[in-house]
């Protein structure tokens, strides 16, 4: 080869050549460290040591100080490559599409929602429905209620005219209702207007400019993207997107959305209950008023916030962005974490080195890891070594499991009524792999098409708890959740706990089988 011949000085520039372009193309954020930004190292670990005395489970964690990085840490098995799934923090993402379809003049936020979907319409059209505007529809104030998302994606194939055809009992504007359903017909807004799905139209106008890749959203049965949730980004990305807001989006010196729309997409418009006692308000994340598929927050910030524990959270006082992915019973008590610990932690001044805070820091973040199962075997593992279990009908439509168990790795085959899927289980150490199995979700119910993703990532681990019980525990780490199975194991027969992570051990399906001969 030509490069051969090249002298090591050429090869050299060639090398740093290449990782520049590579770099550049990546476009990942500027890196700091927090002393220099104003942040005090100690106060960051302070958190840390606070969320592993919590009851919250993050999974990852990027603090921005003056648009630059200052610590970032994912909890293994969860990695800074791993996209994560957003659940509501997606509804940002597609209103920020709104914005750019008004900046190009493609719609305004005073349309109203029925002239989009003529088709689609109810044979009765009420006052209400057609007053209802985008505006309305982006600040949650649609006048359904309940909030109809379940029983439409759920039950019916075209979502749109499962919307169109609900009463709609309050005034639009005037009540604040969560619906979720209400960002999905935003979703099939942008891709009325401009011919493509969210996630197309937002790639050259947000996701090119950020350097995001690999995002992936899902869709409902007709192929628009689901809006109010189903985005999955690397966390990094959400830090971007996070950032572009804090600029009032600038980005490298190109405006790449007006700043007139991210004021207008970030400030309130509706307060959540305006009956609320002071106290209650000043001690809720969520009675600080609604934006545009955003939530303001205490401190004069604002935030994107997902199920879980899903957060972009903007500070612009601070010149701050925090972003977490997590999976957490109590959200405002996550939150409450970064109240406590790093908004104190932000001065005006840069402070002074401190090798032995920031050396700790360092070391803190690239040690975060989840508990870890200790490696637990049985002799046991040999009488089922190989053997299929039959299983009766159930709910998961799991018809046959069968295992091979050793020292290292457990390997599970399921088969359903539809697949066979073979899942690998690290003894005292998470196995990696992928699966088209679809995991536990909040929005499982629903009759989204997850067709064209790629295979889930997951991670799984193996203990015995005793001799007869094999515990089972796989992460889906593209997503919050995870799924657990106890097998507990009497002469032939199997009887088998499920249980999905977000129901802390509130429920659990049981299945029961019996070796077939």
């Amino acid at each position: 080869m030509i490069y051969k011949k090249l002298p090591f000085a050429a090869l050299l520039f060639l090398f740093l050549i290449t990782i520049s372009a590579v770099a550049q193309k990546i476009q990942t954020l500027p890196r700091s460290v927090p002393e220099i930004e104003g942040v005090s190292s100690d106060s960051i670990l302070h958190f840390l040591d606070g969320v592993e005395k919590s009851k919250n489970e993050l999974h990852s964690f990027m603090f921005l100080r003056h648009g630059k990085v200052i610590a970032e840490g994912w909890w293994n098995p969860y990695r800074a490559h791993l996209k994560h799934t957003l659940y509501s923090t997606s509804k940002s993402f597609t209103a920020t599409a709104i914005g750019f379809a008004v900046t190009e003049k493609k719609l305004t936020v005073n349309d109203k929602v029925i002239s989009f979907f003529p088709n689609d319409l109810p044979d009765t059209i009420s006052p209400y429905l057609s007053a209802l505007t985008i505006k309305d529809v982006l600040s949650m104030t649609t006048g359904q209620d309940p909030d109809p998302t379940f029983a439409i994606a759920s039950q019916h194939t075209n979502w749109v005219k499962g919307f169109l055809s609900l009463p709609i009992l309050n005034m639009p504007g005037a009540k604040f209702l969560y619906n979720s359903l209400g960002t999905y017909m935003l979703s099939a807004i942008v891709q009325k207007v401009t011919g493509e799905k969210v996630i197309d139209y937002l790639r050259p106008r947000l996701f090119d400019p950020l350097g995001i890749e690999g995002m992936d959203w899902e869709t409902d049965p007709r192929g628009i993207n689901t809006g109010g949730w189903g985005l999955r980004l690397r966390t990094e990305d959400m830090a971007k997107f996070g950032q572009l807001f804090l600029q009032k989006g600038n980005w490298k010196g190109k405006q790449i959305l007006p700043a007139s729309w991210i004021e207008e997409a970030s400030t309130l418009k509706i307060l959540q209950d305006p009956d609320a006692p002071q106290s209650k308000r000043d001690a809720s994340e969520w009675l600080q008023g609604y934006c545009y598929q955003m939530w303001r927050c205490r401190h004069n910030a604002y935030r994107a916030d997902g199920a879980f524990g899903q957060y972009i959270i903007i500070m612009p006082d601070q010149d701050a962005v925090i972003a977490i992915t997590a999976e957490t019973p109590d959200m405002q008590d996550e939150i409450n974490l970064v109240w406590k610990y790093l908004l104190p932690a932000m001065q005006n001044e840069k402070l002074p080195v401190n090798k032995n805070a920031e050396a700790a820091l360092e070391q803190k973040l690239s040690s975060l890891a989840l508990p870890l199962p200790a490696k637990a075997i049985s002799s046991f593992a040999n009488n089922i070594a190989g053997r299929t279990f039959a299983i009766q009908p159930n709910e998961k439509h799991i018809e046959e499991i069968s295992f091979n168990v050793n020292d290292d790795a457990c390997h599970v085959t399921l088969k359903t009524d539809t697949a066979v899927y073979h899942l690998a289980f690290g003894a005292g150490k998470w196995q990696a792999g992928e699966t088209t199995m679809h995991g536990p979700s909040l929005v499982a119910g629903a009759k989204a098409s997850l067709t064209g993703l790629p295979p889930f990532k997951i991670m799984g681990s193996y203990r015995w708890r005793d001799e007869h019980t094999l515990e089972l525990i796989l992460r889906f780490v593209e997503s919050p959740h995870t799924e657990i199975m106890t097998c507990h194991f009497k002469e032939k027969n199997i009887s088998i706990d499920v249980e999905k992570s977000f129901d802390y051990g509130a429920k659990k399906i049981e299945l029961k089988g019996t070796i077939k001969e």
